[in-house]
């Protein structure tokens, strides 16, 4: 991480908003950014983190495509709900409800998912859905066979979950979290400005008390880590009827969260990995990895 140049990422408004109903008396905010007239993405994050945090990325897709953003329940723009249906089928529900909400609210064009770790897991476990996509680009997904890789993810799940669950809550100010992330391991390949963007995108003000607190509370972002990996074996990438991409991590590097797989050996998918990058790619290398996305989905829709 450069320490020296802090890059300030000043987030746009959005174009226009859609709250979608979700299960469990909650809703999900759609927000559309970039050229109406172009293509459609539709974009989501990793597990604990918020889709304003990739702004790096989806900063440099911007002239080019219509993108449709959204938080998971529970993070982000998101407002929180029940702990108990903070669960990987209920999160499926709410991409069934989110696929409808675009195709409703939205002029029908080709478009294409573009998901990172757990909502690339939860896309996969809609095939149905998965078929109102033009092609699909996952970044680094929690995917994995019964055998020897279950056992290393079921084991990472267990550990981080725990460790989760002993993350801090409450801060003082945004800069409490932003001044500790460049000492963490997890964070030190990232962009320049990355600590002040990932407080102010994963830290609301708390309603009873001075400071902040997360958006995605330790014990919910810990209740996906949990029970991940037995819906990560469940997945069949021959039931999904569009193009799909995985760009993983460097598969030499020591993983900082999930293991990170070498996906060569899956058929059913095209695999590239970023060389140098962890799980979180898109905010450590996001020229590279539009670069990676660009190469797939320009021939396909023709762009």
């Amino acid at each position: 991480m450069n320490h020296c140049a802090e890059e300030v990422w000043k987030l746009p408004e959005p174009v226009s908003t859609v709250e979608v109903p979700a299960p469990g008396n909650t809703t999900i905010t759609l927000r559309r950014h970039g050229n109406p007239d172009g293509p459609r993405l539709v974009l989501s994050h990793g597990n604990g983190l918020s889709i304003d945090l990739y702004y790096p990325f989806w900063s440099l897709l911007l002239d080019d495509f219509d993108l449709v953003l959204y938080d998971l329940r529970n993070h982000g723009w998101n407002q929180n709900s029940s702990l108990s249906d903070h669960t990987v089928p209920t999160l499926v529900r709410d991409f069934e409800e989110i696929m409808r909400a675009v195709g409703q609210h939205f002029d029908r064009k080709p478009q294409v998912g573009v998901f990172h770790s757990i909502s690339a897991l939860v896309a996969l476990l809609s095939p149905r859905w998965c078929a109102e996509f033009s092609a699909l680009i996952l970044f680094d997904p929690p995917l994995c066979r019964p055998g020897h890789t279950y056992e290393i993810l079921e084991a990472a799940s267990v550990r981080n979950a725990a460790m989760t669950r002993r993350r801090a809550n409450h801060f003082e100010s945004l800069q409490e979290l932003s001044e500790v992330l460049p000492y963490m391991p997890a964070y030190q390949r990232v962009v320049a400005g990355f600590p002040d963007l990932l407080a102010r995108t994963t830290l609301r003000p708390e309603e009873r008390q001075t400071g902040y607190q997360l958006r995605c509370p330790p014990e919910y972002e810990a209740q996906i880590i949990e029970y991940a990996s037995i819906y990560a074996v469940a997945v069949e990438l021959g039931a999904i009827k569009c193009p799909v991409k995985v760009i993983g991590a460097d598969p030499t590097l020591p993983y900082s969260f999930w293991p990170t797989f070498h996906f060569g050996e899956l058929m059913q998918v095209d695999y590239d990995f970023v060389p140098e990058a962890t799980h979180y790619l898109q905010v450590e290398k996001p020229d590279v990895c539009v670069a990676r996305l660009r190469e797939f989905i320009d021939p396909i829709l023709g762009s």
